[in-house]
């Protein structure tokens, strides 16, 4: 399917490696221009390469963290007016809510609601006068199923959540939509390191703990990153102009409600 994006120009964040990187494939694999962001630069220029010798565009990466001023100014100069916006950054740590203090609390708020908000509030106005953007927010599966040792990502992500959900039906009228994709278990370096944190809790291996969960989702597997990254760009394609302000959950069919 073409998906009706060739040309169009794009910010990523958190794209060097994981579910931000399978998203700049699938972006640049449809012909989308990338400015790519990560904090380690040595392996975001080498994404960035392979992207571009792959798919044949531009990609350019932009060091730095997304979640401070600093860095998002530097992305957005490379940047100024994307027609897509990939909102994503490394979760808070998991753990018990007795353990966090205040700055605990706030980093996770910054980096996880309130980073890509300030980014969709430098982005949204070119957009609407474009008549066209696509932001897509890169949030949790635990944001419709709570996972008690997530609860910084938990409250982080649901307050970007809210606010989205307003936001989205202002401006849908100007051809913008946003939506929220929600992962389950990708085989990632966050799950590796949240089945860890799980695998020591409850003093098993570390193999018996990912059999274990993965055992015990549905489709008994894992999902694949290009799995998600295909489906984001699908969200930023021409194609899915009717649909925003939107949870869409990607997870093997591990949430068990209805709705």
């Amino acid at each position: 399917m073409d998906l009706g994006i060739s040309g169009r120009k794009a910010i990523v964040c958190a794209a060097s490696k994981g579910l931000g990187r399978a998203c700049a494939d699938a972006l640049a694999q449809a012909g989308v221009e990338l400015v790519i962001n990560a904090r380690t630069e040595d392996t975001l220029r080498q994404t960035a390469d392979e992207l571009a010798k792959a798919h044949g565009v531009k990609v350019t990466p932009v060091a730095g963290d997304i979640t401070s001023e600093e860095g998002r100014e530097k992305v957005l100069a490379a940047c100024p007016k994307p027609d897509i916006l990939v909102n994503n950054a490394g979760g808070p740590p998991t753990g018990d809510f007795r353990e966090w203090d205040r700055k605990t609390w706030l980093d996770a708020v910054d980096a996880n609601m309130v980073a890509p908000i300030l980014m969709i509030r430098s982005t949204i106005d070119a957009m609407i006068d474009a008549r066209f953007g696509r932001i897509i927010n890169i949030t949790s599966g635990a944001v419709k199923a709570p996972i008690n040792i997530l609860g910084l990502s938990n409250g982080a992500r649901s307050g970007l959540t809210g606010f989205i959900a307003g936001l989205s039906r202002d401006v849908a009228q100007h051809g913008v939509t946003i939506n929220n994709l929600l992962p389950g278990p990708f085989e990632t370096d966050r799950l590796n390191a949240t089945i860890n944190g799980a695998a020591k809790r409850q003093n098993i291996s570390f193999e018996q703990a990912w059999e274990a969960r993965r055992n015990s989702n549905p489709s008994r597997r894992y999902g694949r990153p290009d799995e998600f990254g295909a489906f984001c760009a699908f969200m930023a394609s021409l194609h899915a102009g009717y649909l925003t302000g939107q949870n869409i959950l990607l997870d093997g069919g591990a949430y068990p409600g209805t709705f």
